[in-house]
């Protein structure tokens, strides 16, 4: 079966692009990294990428008058190095509703909450200003509404005592560096399906794609 052509879109250092970079590697693993797009020249995300031998692009955002132009540019970069599927791994950019429509279905997020708690930025220190006793993260599909797209799969971390949203912040990143090759795996072999904004993993029980860490 031929590899899921994968584009990733970052912003900054990319540590979920280097876990996918890392998943990517293995033979039998059904994704390649067909590119990395990051919408800033100076990302740290890119000289990883370069170095492992992916192509990359640097589309700014500030060269475009709206974002729709940008986006549809973006778009563009990917659909040349023939991408089928966008992974956003912390990059920060609003879509226009156009993006997510032409990718509907075909784009995914990490985020850093267990959603549809916490949308927007600072979510850690959300979560501990909320004194919740569970945090973790969530990936999702990409829809036009913000940190809105049907739920795929989960990871769970405990809040512990003393947590400041650095700590919080690094217990929830190892995770998202578990979940997010597991979920692009789920995809490259065709095993993800959505109806009426509930999704199902084919030979996963609902509960399998919930992880569970009690590490602190």
């Amino acid at each position: 079966m031929a590899k899921l052509k994968v584009g990733i879109l970052i912003s900054g250092r990319g540590s979920n692009m280097a876990a996918l970079i890392e998943a990517a590697r293995s033979p039998g693993y059904p994704g390649e990294i067909a590119c990395v797009v990051s919408n800033k020249a100076d990302a740290a995300g890119l000289a990883i990428a370069a170095a492992a031998g992916i192509p990359t692009v640097t589309v700014s955002h500030r060269a475009y008058p709206d974002r729709e132009s940008f986006d549809r540019d973006v778009s563009a970069a990917l659909e040349k190095h023939g991408v089928e599927f966008v992974v956003l791994a912390g990059f920060l950019r609003i879509f226009s509703n156009w993006f997510p429509q032409h990718w509907a279905g075909r784009m995914i997020n990490i985020h850093p909450s267990l959603l549809p708690s916490f949308k927007g930025l600072h979510v850690q220190q959300q979560a501990l200003d909320a004194g919740v006793r569970l945090s973790g993260c969530t990936v999702h599909f990409v829809i036009p509404d913000l940190d809105a797209g049907p739920i795929i799969a989960q990871a769970a971390v405990p809040v512990l005592e003393g947590d400041d949203e650095a700590a919080l912040t690094a217990r929830i990143l190892r995770q998202e560096h578990r979940l997010y090759p597991e979920v692009v795996r789920w995809f490259g072999e065709g095993r993800v399906s959505e109806s009426g904004g509930k999704v199902a993993v084919r030979g996963l029980a609902p509960g399998a794609t919930l992880l569970f860490s009690g590490e602190a």
